[in-house]
C-alpha cells in the first residue's frame, strides 16, 4: 500500500537534509548541505540562509534560537539576525569531513553523524552533545543517518547506510546508550539504501530509502506497514510537522543524478509534503 506525497517546496536542494518542524514558530527548516544553507517555509513565508561552510541538521533551542551543525562544530544560531555561537567543536581538526543526519533526542541532547566529505569507508562516526559535553557514541561509520527515537525515550535508531541495515540501541535515563546496538531493520535482500528518519507518535518508523524514491513505514516489530512516494529518486530524510503534527515533509536530493536524470524529474531535490500519512512526535527541545 502506498500514495504519493506532493511537492511543498520547489526550491531544488542539491543534497536537501535535517527537516526539523519548530513547534513555536509552526515553521519547517531544512538543509541543502552542499549548497551551504539553510531554508524555511512557514506563516511568514519563505526564507534563506547562507553559511560559509556545509550545515546539515538541527535542533530548537527556543523561538528564536536552534542548535545547528556544520562541518566544524555544534552553533546557537539567531533567527532573527543569523548569528552563530560556538557550543563546540566537532572534528574540527579534520578537513575530510562533515557532519550529517542528527536530531535532538528526549533527554534534551543532540545526535549528529559525522562522514567523510566524498563518503570514504569508516571516516563518520555519531556524536551526542549534552549539557556542554559532547561524547562520540559510534565509530568508525561511512554514512551516518537515520538517527530517531521512540516516544518512550528508550531507544534510539541509526544506520551505517551503506551496510544496509538499520540499528537500534537501548537508553539510559539520561539518554546515554545502555547496551550494545542490534539490527533492528535489515534491508540488504530488498537492495535498499536507509537514509534519513524519524519515529512517529504510535512508534512506526519513517524511514526515507536513497534511490528508491520513497519515505517506507515500519512498525515498532520492525514489519513493513506502508510507503509514501515522492516525484524524486533520492529522498532523503522526512519529519512531522503542520497541524497536530498530522503532515509528513520529506527532503530530496539532486546529488548524483545525470542532466538526463535532472530533466525527466524536474521535482528532484524539492521538499514534499502528504497530510494524513501519520501523527508525529513533538520534536524535542534542547536542554
Amino acid at each position: 500500500m502506498s500514495a504519493s506525497a506532493q511537492l511543498w517546496d520547489d526550491r531544488p536542494c542539491e543534497l536537501g537534509e535535517g527537516p526539523l518542524w519548530h513547534p513555536l514558530r509552526e515553521t519547517l527548516f531544512w538543509f541543502d548541505i552542499t549548497g551551504r544553507r539553510m531554508l524555511a517555509r512557514g506563516p511568514e513565508g519563505t526564507a534563506e540562509w547562507r553559511f560559509d561552510e556545509m550545515h546539515s541538521a538541527a535542533g530548537w533551542i527556543d523561538r528564536d534560537t536552534l542548535l545547528v551543525a556544520s562541518e566544524t562544530g555544534l552553533w546557537r544560531l539567531s533567527l532573527p539576525d543569523g548569528g552563530r555561537e560556538r557550543l563546540c567543536t566537532l572534528e574540527a581538526d579534520r578537513p575530510d569531513t562533515r557532519s550529517n543526519d542528527g536530531r535532538a533526542d528526549p533527554m534534551g541532547g543532540f545526535w549528529i553523524g559525522t562522514m567523510g566529505k566524498a563518503a570514504e569507508p569508516g571516516a563518520g562516526a555519531i556524536w551526542r552533545w549534552h549539557r556542554g559535553a559532547l561524547r562520540r557514541l559510534f565509530a568508525p561509520l561511512t554514512i551516518p543517518n537515520a538517527i530517531s527515537f521512540t516516544p518512550d525515550g528508550r531507544w534510539a535508531h541509526f544506520t551505517d547506510t551503506p551496510r544496509r541495515q538499520v540499528m537500534r540501541v537501548p537508553l539510559d535515563p539520561e539518554g546515554w546508550p545502555a547496551a550494545a546496538a542490534e539490527v533492528f531493520l535489515d534491508l540488504t535482500a530488498e537492495g535498499l539504501n536507509p537514509d534519513g528518519a524519524v519515529v512517529d507518535a504510535e512508534g512506526v518508523l519513517w524511514l526515507a530509502q536513497w534511490g528508491a524514491g520513497r519515505v517506507a513505514a515500519y512498525g515498532p516489530d520492525g514489519r513493513f506497514l506502508r510507503a509514501v512516494t515522492v516525484a524524486a529518486p533520492h529522498a532523503s530524510c522526512p519529519a512531522f510537522g503542520g497541524p497536530e503534527l498530522g503532515t509528513l515533509f520529506c527532503t530530496t536530493a539532486l546529488e548524483g543524478m545525470s542532466a538526463a536524470a535532472r530533466a525527466a524529474c524536474p521535482a528532484a531535490g524539492g521538499t514534499f509534503a502528504l497530510a494524513g500519512a501519520g501523527r508525529g512526535q513533538p520534536e524535542h527541545r534542547i536542554a
